[in-house]
């Protein structure tokens, strides 16, 4: 029902280094996490430059800080406790199965998500309307959209994963109680993007491969038994 988006397939550096697996957010100083430029959880080395390059206090009164990754050698580059470099921001990469539309703003959010993370909010929440539009829906009324999906059945995990990314991201535009100025919020909405399109395109996808690859025999005898 919700697989009819399946076969696009989406581009770029992201595709092939995605995987479902745990992800620790970048942070400085932080001995390791998920290295924005090769997607491994990683021990960081880290030095650090003062303005006028001066090294004669500790590495934490210096504002210039730069993590190299241990297993790709790529560098990350800080000021103070925010990564510039590279532009992606502190996000998990995207689903490989993400509508190309939906994936240019994800990594639009991305790229601002450390610099303006209400602003990555926002877009987060313009992605949700955009992958409604993506699963049949018109894509005008969020709230709506979400509404048909649940009646043509789906499932609640991912109804309230939508629902948490359109109030928040919704928020971010009206602010109000919840506080989208938190990286750490951020983070979690695109986590729940993810989850989203695993769920709703992804998932589907995989099984309807395994499920057409049984033996004619039966999927036949399926079918003889449903129309019972």
């Amino acid at each position: 029902m919700f697989s009819n988006c399946a076969n696009r397939r989406v581009s770029g550096n992201f595709r092939h280094t995605h995987k479902l697996m745990k992800y620790i957010q970048p942070q400085v100083f932080l001995k390791s996490y998920t290295c924005p430029h090769c997607g491994a959880i990683s021990k960081q080395d880290w030095w650090t430059r003062s303005w006028n390059n001066s090294v004669n206090h500790s590495r934490s009164e210096n504002p210039l800080r730069v993590g190299l990754c241990d297993h790709c050698q790529s560098p990350t580059l800080w000021v103070e406790d925010k990564m510039y470099y590279p532009d992606t921001g502190n996000a998990p990469f995207p689903n490989p199965e993400m509508p190309e539309s939906v994936l240019k703003l994800y990594l639009e959010a991305s790229s601002i998500s450390s610099k303006s993370p209400r602003g990555a909010a926002g877009l987060l929440r313009l992605s949700i309307q955009i992958l409604c539009q993506e699963l049949g829906e018109s894509g005008k009324n969020i709230n709506t959209d979400i509404g048909n999906l649940v009646k043509k059945g789906l499932p609640i995990i991912v109804q309230q994963s939508l629902d948490i990314v359109r109030v928040t991201g919704n928020d971010a535009v009206h602010p109000g109680q919840i506080d989208t100025d938190s990286p750490e919020t951020v983070g979690q909405l695109f986590d729940l993007l993810n989850i989203i399109v695993e769920y709703m395109i992804a998932l589907p996808k995989k099984v309807s491969g395994i499920y057409n690859s049984l033996p004619a025999d039966k999927v036949k005898g399926i079918t003889d038994r449903d129309n019972k």
